[in-house]
């Protein structure tokens, strides 16, 4: 009986031996690690060190300038009405108004623009000539189903700019964006 107890005692005392090395082993590791919250809080700090000094820029005065006036108010509305579809990614019933719609001074090979109404609000989509083709049936006051993924903000632009992701006529799918050959951005 006494050879078997201290049988025993050898077989745990390694164990707890081991057990202690890896519960140190892991302390460790958490401490010397840095943690993530410390992180984000410093590239934090960084971003709005950066955002400051381009609001302080006359390119971020102009924007300032633009997002407090009545245009600027005006397309931050349009944003709010739509804003749940966009996080949602739902669709969104729109009626064409322009297919045509070139920003002066732009060259005629540039971006192309598909300009819709939502809900009784303007709103633009900006296509590369490539995927523009694949809409260039579209006329005036057909009517399509968006959907957008992101919006965007520009002094040099009239309504807000909503990503066109998919966009489908008569249930029938006109474009849809390819997310895979761009890594989702």
């Amino acid at each position: 009986m006494q050879l078997m107890k201290k049988n025993i005692y050898l077989l745990i005392l390694p164990l707890a031996v081991v057990s202690g090395l890896v519960f140190t082993n892991c302390e460790t590791k958490n401490q010397t690690k840095p943690s993530q919250k410390t992180l984000s809080i410093a590239n934090k700090k960084v971003n709005m060190d950066e955002r400051k000094k381009w609001e302080a820029s006359p390119d971020g005065i102009k924007y300032k300038e633009w997002e407090a006036s009545p245009e600027g108010k005006k397309v931050r509305a349009s944003h709010d009405k739509i804003r749940k579809n966009i996080k949602d990614f739902s669709n969104m019933e729109a009626v064409v108004t322009s297919v045509t719609f070139q920003r002066a001074n732009s060259k005629s090979s540039g971006p192309k623009w598909l300009i819709v109404k939502i809900n009784d609000e303007e709103y633009m989509m900006q296509f590369i000539p490539k995927e523009f083709q694949q809409l260039k049936n579209l006329k005036v006051n057909d009517k399509i189903i968006v959907r957008s993924r992101s919006a965007g903000y520009s002094p040099n632009h009239p309504y807000l700019i909503i990503s066109g992701d998919y966009i489908a006529q008569n249930n029938k799918i006109l474009f849809k964006r390819d997310f895979s050959k761009n890594k989702g951005c």
